[in-house]
């Protein structure tokens, strides 16, 4: 497997995963409705930790663009091949999305709701001030990149517990961080499922919400180059 083909893999298994538990949660009729909150942080800690430990040992379990242009900015990746790591990460999220929805498509028609249908798909505020959202997921996905940067990598030298920390990191940022924008730290996991909104038919499907699509996206990467340039001057 090529790092390519790795994290690709890695990012459609996170996406699966977690947009798989929060279409069982918000979409109607299904065994897991309104299974709230915990049950949806609690699942993509469960996604993340999948990911990582199925990808590590190959590509090292970027699976998200502020990842790897956080360990390009802090020299512990060759920006040559951001790129490829980005393109393969946003491919993997849309196939991850193309899975949920192929999954949960009679779920899909039956829900009234367009706003639940978006939330399978990628995040939204729960008060919609744009620089406010920005500086939410600016600033939760800088906690979380210095928090990768300060544990130990992940592999597979020790199992499955290689990758038990990113888990929890990931969901301690949720349990914390999560509530105002529901914590995309990942362009990729937004931007992959919300373009896959856009295309996939369903039935009430409302809009996609271009507008706010550049909070989960560019907010993260900032984030990720503020945690590099923090790391280089204080933490290394």
């Amino acid at each position: 497997m090529t790092p390519f083909i790795a994290e690709l893999l890695g990012t459609a298994l996170i996406v699966t995963i977690g947009d798989g538990i929060v279409a069982n949660v918000v979409l109607p009729n299904t065994k897991g409705n309104n299974g709230g909150l915990i049950t949806i942080v609690m699942g993509w800690m469960i996604a993340v930790f999948v990911g990582v430990y199925a990808t590590a040992s190959i590509s090292g379990a970027h699976l998200n663009p502020a990842v790897t242009v956080a360990l390009a900015t802090a020299g512990k990746f060759d920006w040559a091949l951001v790129p490829s790591y980005i393109i393969a990460q946003i491919l993997g999220a849309m196939l991850g999305a193309f899975i949920v929805w192929m999954i949960y498509k009679d779920h899909f028609n039956e829900c009234n709701e367009p706003a639940s249908q978006l939330a399978v798909f990628s995040t939204g505020p729960s008060i919609r001030n744009l620089p406010q959202n920005f500086m939410t997921e600016t600033l939760a996905t800088m906690i979380f990149l210095i928090g990768i940067f300060l544990i130990h990598p992940a592999d597979t030298n020790l199992g499955a517990l290689s990758a038990l920390p990113v888990a929890l990191l990931v969901g301690g940022i949720g349990f914390g961080l999560g509530g105002p924008t529901g914590w995309a730290i990942n362009p990729a996991r937004d931007l992959g499922p919300r373009i896959m909104h856009f295309v996939l038919p369903m039935k009430g499907k409302g809009s996609s919400d271009w507008e706010y699509s550049l909070v989960p996206v560019l907010g993260p990467i900032i984030g990720g180059i503020l945690a590099a340039i923090i790391y280089l001057k204080f933490l290394q």
